[in-house]
């Protein structure tokens, strides 16, 4: 299967509505985002698209020790995060503007769109049937980054 810069994210079921976001206090949540949106110089980290961005949980799946693991945070634009969460995406109504999406992004045809998806939503449910044990281990070194002042520069 060839390799996309934009791809489905599917999370297992067992671990849906567990993010950061709403796990952490406000106030690092607010940090570790605006560090991503830094890091990315105000432009998706995907498409490269400028305007509002939104802050988006990178995981990595062992598939044999059933661990999910956090890897970064990184700033997406709507359209791109449209396409990584696409089993939401779908049930907002908002399915065809994505898969335009990623297309455009991927240069991809509508048949290569539905391969990529119809692996996705294979592993989905193959991840689906475990029970996951989440490592936020990264989280201190990404909090460690995200002390900067308003300049970009480290705080002491």
């Amino acid at each position: 299967m060839k390799k996309y810069k934009l791809n489905f994210q599917l999370v297992p079921d067992g671990c849906w509505y567990s993010n950061l976001r709403s796990a952490l206090p406000k106030e690092i949540w607010d940090r570790l985002r605006r560090a991503a949106y830094a890091r990315a110089g105000g432009r998706c980290s995907i498409c490269g698209a400028g305007g509002r961005l939104e802050a988006h949980e990178v995981w990595s799946y062992d598939d044999e020790k059933h661990i999910q693991k956090l890897e970064d945070v990184i700033a997406v634009c709507r359209a791109c995060h449209e396409v990584i969460h696409i089993g939401r995406t779908a049930l907002t109504g908002r399915e065809a503007e994505a898969q335009a999406h990623y297309m455009k992004v991927n240069g991809a045809t509508q048949s290569e769109y539905h391969a990529a998806l119809g692996e996705a939503n294979r592993v989905h449910a193959e991840r689906s049937r475990a029970e996951w044990v989440t490592d936020i281990s990264k989280l201190r070194e990404l909090i460690g980054g995200a002390q900067t002042d308003s300049r970009g520069e480290r705080k002491n």
